[in-house]
């Protein structure tokens, strides 16, 4: 392994070694969304050295985007998301490869949109669309990290096909999309334990939010835990 010589990484280095940052490097990533989640997913991927992170998005920047969406400024206003991503991202770390996708992800392009990748990140904010993420996840065995908001509440939890229950286990319907409040820090704290577990998964660190949806809420500031199990009935990964 070439050895690494870049300060940038070495308080890093200093937790999971040479070895582990090497694995970030190879790591490729795709990020559903730039928007609110995605601004601190790619993010805190990009500084940590991430070697490609392929983000997709259809959506242009909005005013009404920027308590949260720190990736793009006022600036970016009429600009599709990605190339405001793709550029901010670059800026903040050069040496990674950042691929970008103007598309909105649906049951019939899924499959050609998200490439092969060691992970999935779910930065989305409509179900319709995490349940087709979810579905390509599971066929293809591609562990998928889920994050959603909705004011100052929050929820993740890391889906390792064949191992945990898949997210339709979890929430067998979709809810009704709608314009939703949300507190930029949400988000910010959503997205940065997605970004956490990514790390996690790809250096072997720690325990993973396997078998558990982590719960935020920013009103009483307290995390808490509900375990999830995987349903026999489930048309995505039931238990045959």
């Amino acid at each position: 392994m070439e050895k690494i010589t870049n300060e940038k990484y070495i308080r890093q280095i200093m937790l999971f070694g040479e070895e582990g940052q090497e694995k970030l490097k190879n790591a490729k990533i795709f990020v559903a969304g730039a928007g609110g989640l995605g601004s601190p997913v790619s993010t805190y991927l990009a500084v940590a050295g991430i070697g490609k992170i392929i983000i997709a998005d259809f959506d242009s920047v909005d005013l009404s985007n920027l308590n949260r969406q720190f990736l793009h400024h006022e600036k970016d206003i009429g600009r599709a998301k990605i190339e405001s991503a793709e550029e901010k991202l670059l800026s903040l770390n050069p040496e990674i490869k950042v691929e970008i996708i103007r598309e909105k992800i649906t049951d019939e392009n899924a499959g050609s949109i998200v490439p092969s990748c060691d992970l999935i990140i779910d930065a989305l904010d409509n179900f319709d669309t995490r349940h087709v993420l979810n579905r390509l996840a599971v066929e293809r065995n591609i562990p998928l990290i889920h994050g959603a908001v909705s004011g100052y509440r929050g929820q993740a939890t890391t889906i390792i096909p064949g191992k945990t229950p898949c997210l339709c286990c979890i929430f067998p319907s979709s809810f009704k999309k709608e314009v939703f409040p949300v507190l930029g820090t949400t988000p910010g704290v959503i997205g940065s334990i997605q970004a956490n577990e990514a790390i996690k998964y790809l250096t072997g660190q720690g325990k993973l939010l396997e078998n558990r949806l982590l719960l935020w809420d920013g009103l009483s500031c307290s995390f808490s835990e509900l375990q999830v199990n995987k349903a026999e009935n489930c048309p995505i990964c039931g238990i045959k």
